[in-house]
C-alpha cells in the first residue's frame, strides 16, 4: 500500500521522494493528539462554567467551600484567562459572548480603586481592597497571555489601563521612585508586562516605569544580595532576606529584568551595556545553583548557593527561558548550551512528583499543576531547542497528567486548573504547528509536521483552518522572537505579503494563497496538505 501511494502521489508531482509522505504520517499522528487536547479542554470550559456565580457569572478561586471568592490574583490571573483561550479554539460563540459578558461584569463588579481590582465576595457582593498584587498577576499571568496569543482585543485594553492605574497606586518608596512592592514576586510581575506594553502603545510611561524597577533591582537589589534577586528587599535599609525562590512565587525578577534587557538594547539605549554584566552574573549564580542534570531547586541561599528547599522547581523553564533570552541579545552559546543540557537531561525525570499535594489523585505524582508548569517550561524551550529527549518526554508527561482530569472534567476543585488548559493548548498548537480549526468539534483532528520550511498538515474532515503568524513582531513589535513567559510559541508562521502553494496529497486541484489568507482562514478538504512558498 505504501508503494502504490508513493506511486500515486508521485505521478501527481507530489514528490515522496523528499520525505512528504513520512512527514504527513507525522502529522495524522499529531491530529489524534490535537482532538484529544482540545477534547480535554473544552470538558474543564464547561465544568468551570457549571460554577460560575449567577449574578455576575465570575468564578470562584476555589470549590466546594461554604466561601466563594472571585479573586484577580487567582480567579483572574489563573482561570479566566485560559477559559477565554479554550473558547478561542473550541466554541467561538461562547468566546464572542459568555467571555465577553464577564470581562464587563469583572470591570463592573471588581474594579476597586480606578481600574485596580479587589477580591469580591460572591456571596454578598461585597468588594475588598484595591489589590495592586491582584492587578499585576492578572496582567502577568493572564492578560498578557491572551493578548500574546489572540493580538489586541478588549483584554488588551482592560489590561493597558488597569497597570497604568496601578502603577499610579504604587507607594513602596525606593531611591529610584515609587515601586509596586518590597517583593521580587509582584516587582518581577509588573516588569514582566512593562517591556511588552511599551512597544505594543508606543506609551512612553510603561518605559519608564519598567526602567524604575529594573534600575532598582540592577544598582541596589543584585549588587546588594550576591548577585541575584532577593524575595523581600527594604528598600530603605538597603537590605534583604538572602532567599530566593527558583520557582513561581520568586523567580519573577528573574524573567522580568531579561525582558527589559531584550528591550534595551532593541532601542540601543545605554542602559542595556549597563545592565549586561549585572545579568550576566546573575545568570551564573543560577546556573551554577542547579543539580547535576541542570534543574533547579526550589529556592536557594543566595550567599552559599545552597537549596534552601531541595524539592526540584517545576517552573524551572521559566528561568532557563531568561537564560535562553541572554543567548538571543548577546550570542554567548554557554547560556543556549545550558538550555540545551537541561532538555536533554528530562528523561530521567518521568512520573516526577513536582508538586506534592494533599488534594493529588495520585500521591505519588502530586499535583496536577507541577505537570502543568513543567510541560509548559519544556514547550517554550523546544520551541527554540527542538531536543529531541525533551520532546519524547513531553508527549509522556502529557498523558500523565491528562489521565488526572476527573469524569466530570474537573480536576482539583481550584483556580490551578485554568493552568491545565493553558498547558493543554499549548500542547495541542504543537501538534498542529500552530494551525488551528476555524469551527472546531469533537472528532475534528488537526495535525501537521514540518520539515525545511514544508508543511504537512493533517485534517481529518472538511475544515475552515487558520495560520499563525510572526505574533511577536506583528502584536508585540519585538524585533526577535525572545523566549517569554506565558506567551503562545510560534511554530509554523506564514508571512502575509508571500504567496504559499497547498497542494492536496489526494492529486486534487492545488491552490495558491496569500499568507495574509491563510491566517484568515481558507476551507481544506479532508485528508492530507502540504503547505509551502510559491515558486513557478
Amino acid at each position: 500500500m505504501r508503494n502504490v501511494v508513493c506511486l500515486l502521489i508521485l505521478l501527481a508531482s507530489r514528490c515522496p521522494a523528499d520525505g512528504t509522505e513520512e512527514l504527513l504520517a507525522r502529522a495524522r499522528a499529531h491530529a489524534v493528539d490535537y482532538d484529544r487536547d482540545l477534547t480535554a479542554a473544552q470538558r474543564l470550559l464547561h465544568a468551570w462554567l457549571k460554577q460560575a456565580d449567577p449574578k455576575t457569572l465570575l468564578l470562584p478561586d476555589r470549590l466546594n467551600r461554604p466561601e466563594r471568592v472571585y479573586t484577580p490574583h487567582n480567579s483572574g490571573a489563573d482561570l479566566y484567562p485560559y477559559l477565554i483561550l479554550t473558547s478561542r479554539l473550541t466554541d467561538a460563540a461562547l468566546y464572542r459572548g459568555r467571555m465577553m459578558e464577564m470581562l464587563r461584569n469583572e470591570v463592573r463588579y471588581t474594579n476597586a480603586k480606578a481600574g485596580v481590582p479587589g477580591n469580591l465576595d460572591l456571596n454578598t457582593g461585597k468588594l475588598g481592597a484595591p489589590s495592586l498584587f491582584g492587578a499585576g498577576e492578572y496582567a502577568k499571568d493572564g492578560l498578557i497571555t491572551v493578548t500574546e496569543y489572540l493580538g489586541r482585543t478588549a483584554w488588551t485594553d482592560r489590561m493597558i489601563d488597569m497597570m497604568a492605574d496601578a502603577m499610579g497606586q504604587a507607594n513602596v518608596a525606593s531611591d529610584f521612585g515609587p515601586l509596586p512592592a518590597a517583593d521580587s514576586e509582584l516587582n518581577g510581575d509588573y516588569l514582566q508586562v512593562m517591556p511588552r506594553l511599551y512597544l505594543m502603545t508606543g506609551d512612553a510611561r510603561f518605559l519608564d516605569w519598567g526602567r524604575r524597577i529594573a534600575d532598582a533591582y540592577i544598582h541596589e537589589v543584585l549588587p546588594g544580595n550576591n548577585g541575584l534577586p532577593s524575595m523581600a528587599w527594604d528598600f530603605q535599609k538597603h537590605t534583604g532576606d538572602s532567599k530566593l525562590k527558583l520557582r513561581d512565587h520568586g523567580n519573577e525578577m528573574i524573567v522580568g529584568l531579561l525582558l527589559q534587557f531584550a528591550l534595551e538594547t532593541q532601542l540601543g539605549s545605554p542602559q542595556a551595556s549597563r545592565y549586561q554584566p549585572v545579568l550576566a552574573r546573575m545568570l551564573d549564580r543560577v546556573l551554577e545553583s542547579a543539580n547535576p542534570d541542570g534543574l533547579l531547586y526550589n529556592a536557594i541561599d543566595t550567599r552559599t548557593l545552597e537549596p534552601a528547599d531541595r524539592r526540584l522547581s517545576d517552573n524551572w523553564g521559566y528561568v532557563y527561558g531568561a537564560v535562553y533570552d541572554y543567548y538571543q541579545i548577546t550570542g554567548e552559546t554557554k547560556y543556549r548550551d545550558a538550555v540545551r543540557r537541561v532538555l536533554s537531561n528530562l528523561g530521567k525525570y518521568r512520573s516526577w512528583c513536582w508538586e506534592p499535594s494533599g488534594v493529588a489523585k495520585d500521591s505519588k505524582l502530586g499535583s496536577f499543576d507541577g505537570y502543568a508548569d513543567s510541560i509548559e517550561s519544556a514547550i517554550y524551550l523546544v520551541n527554540r531547542e527542538p531536543v529531541a529527549a525533551a520532546l519524547e518526554w513531553i508527549d509522556s508527561e502529557m498523558k500523565v497528567m491528562l489521565a488526572m482530569q476527573r469524569p466530570d472534567g474537573l480536576v482539583e476543585d481550584w483556580y490551578g486548573e485554568g493552568n491545565f488548559n493553558r498547558t493543554v493548548l499549548l500542547h495541542a498548537l504543537m501538534k498542529s504547528r500552530g494551525v488551528r480549526a476555524a469551527q472546531w468539534v469533537p472528532g475534528l483532528q488537526v495535525g501537521a509536521a514540518e520539515r525545511d520550511g514544508v508543511l504537512a498538515l493533517y485534517v481529518s474532515g472538511a475544515a475552515k483552518v487558520e495560520f499563525d503568524f510572526a505574533r511577536h513582531r506583528r502584536v508585540l513589535n519585538f524585533q526577535k522572537n525572545y523566549v517569554r513567559l506565558n506567551e503562545f510559541p510560534e511554530w509554523f508562521t506564514v508571512d502575509e505579503n508571500t504567496l504559499y502553494r497547498l497542494v492536496p496529497a489526494s492529486g486534487g486541484a492545488e491552490m495558491v494563497r496569500l499568507g495574509s489568507e491563510l491566517i484568515a482562514g481558507v476551507d481544506l478538504t479532508a485528508g492530507g496538505w502540504t503547505i509551502r512558498r510559491y515558486s513557478e
